[in-house]
């Protein structure tokens, strides 16, 4: 009979104290940069001004008031639920480490400490994502921007594709999304896409995806089946509800034209005139919204879209910073890509500024983006 691998033997214990340890300077740090004493201190601010009689004389200050102080809330609550967790967690280890001096250690004891243990770990490694964020408008929602590049109607597929992976991603996270405008390719696919993603850090997180994007695969188009490459880029601004404070819009500074809505965009699409395209000639900006319910309202959101715009420009300008936040995107073509998506002759995404890479592609299509995110987060915040 075979004797057993001694290098087999059952696997040393988890030394849990350590574990703790490491999880107790991982929660310290993130409660630094997410400045922990500001937090309290802003609470008791907000709640002064949420307590005030005369609130909702003001809706919008209203509104920007109970947000953040939600925000808040929720932030402060995080945190003390891990320091909570955590003592709870010592505690049971204590547990643990008395039952195995008596010779008799408990299971139920091991396997609660094991999952508590664990799911500190997840959440600490979610807390630090957030605690990467220094941007001042990263909380914000996102106006989100594909257009088709190179490559013809492979690419034209391919933003297809991307506004795809970015709709499952933005479902994941619990975000909302809200289609404005899509325009049909010429035989698929689409020529561009214009969406606004709604949620806490929309805009810090879609910032990572800023670029270039390159598809390399065998190309359905081509009756050959031949390998095709081809390009799409996405551009992200922080939407604003109100940017009236920042830009003011002169409507003689604008040329509006109205058309027939195409693409997906539900029951009222293809009936009326409604879509609305703006073209902002100081600027040279162009802002179509078709989905709406209305073209008073498809003019309403073009509006908004288009006041994102004009103040992220003037924050460029004002701290004279021209790529701070909307980036040097280069040409919607070979050597400008930030990844790639290679599904034939083998399978791997990788980003080029950070070298994560996965095999796993159909996750990646499905918008399983977050370790892509947080890498290009981590860079960045390394050499800032």
């Amino acid at each position: 009979m075979a004797q057993p691998d001694q290098g087999s033997a059952a696997e040393a214990p988890r030394d849990f104290t350590a574990e703790l340890e490491e999880s107790e300077a991982r929660l310290a740090e993130a409660e630094r940069y997410l400045g922990l004493d500001r937090l309290l201190e802003r609470r008791a601010e907000l709640e002064v001004e949420a307590a005030k009689p005369d609130l909702w004389n003001d809706g919008d200050s209203a509104r920007a008031i109970t947000t953040e102080l939600g925000q808040v809330m929720a932030d402060l609550d995080q945190l003390s639920a891990l320091r909570n967790d955590l003592s709870e967690a010592r505690a049971l280890v204590e547990l643990v480490d008395e039952s195995r001096a008596e010779g008799s250690p408990d299971a139920s004891f091991e396997s609660e400490l094991v999952t508590s243990v664990d799911g500190l770990r997840a959440r600490l490694a979610a807390l630090e994502v957030q605690s990467l964020f220094s941007g001042e408008y990263d909380e914000k929602d996102a106006v989100v921007e594909l257009h088709a590049g190179a490559g013809g109607t492979d690419a034209q597929d391919w933003t297809e594709m991307m506004l795809r992976m970015y709709q499952r991603w933005a479902e994941r996270r619990g975000f909302t999304v809200e289609l404005d405008e899509a325009t049909e390719g010429q035989e698929a696919g689409l020529l561009s896409a214009t969406f606004i993603v709604r949620g806490r850090f929309a805009y810090g997180l879609l910032a990572t995806e800023r670029g270039v994007h390159r598809l390399v695969r065998m190309s359905p188009f081509d009756s050959q089946r031949r390998r095709q490459t081809s390009f799409a880029s996405m551009d992200v601004t922080p939407f604003l509800e109100d940017v009236s404070s920042e830009v003011e819009i002169d409507e003689k500074d604008l040329r509006i034209d109205t058309y027939r809505s195409s693409g997906a965009g539900g029951q009222h699409v293809n009936k009326t005139d409604s879509a609305i395209r703006l073209t902002h000639f100081p600027s040279g900006i162009v802002v179509s919204v078709q989905n709406e319910r209305s073209q008073h309202q498809n003019k309403a959101k073009a509006m908004q879209i288009l006041g994102a715009k004009l103040a992220e420009r003037a924050r460029q300008e004002r701290r004279a910073e021209m790529n701070a936040l909307s980036g040097d995107r280069g040409d919607n073509a070979w050597g400008n890509q930030i990844r790639s998506y290679v599904l034939a002759p083998y399978q791997l995404v990788k980003d080029l500024r950070t070298s994560y890479e996965t095999g796993n592609v159909d996750a990646v299509l499905d918008g399983d983006l977050e370790a892509f995110m947080e890498a290009e987060l981590r860079r960045q915040r390394e050499n800032s």
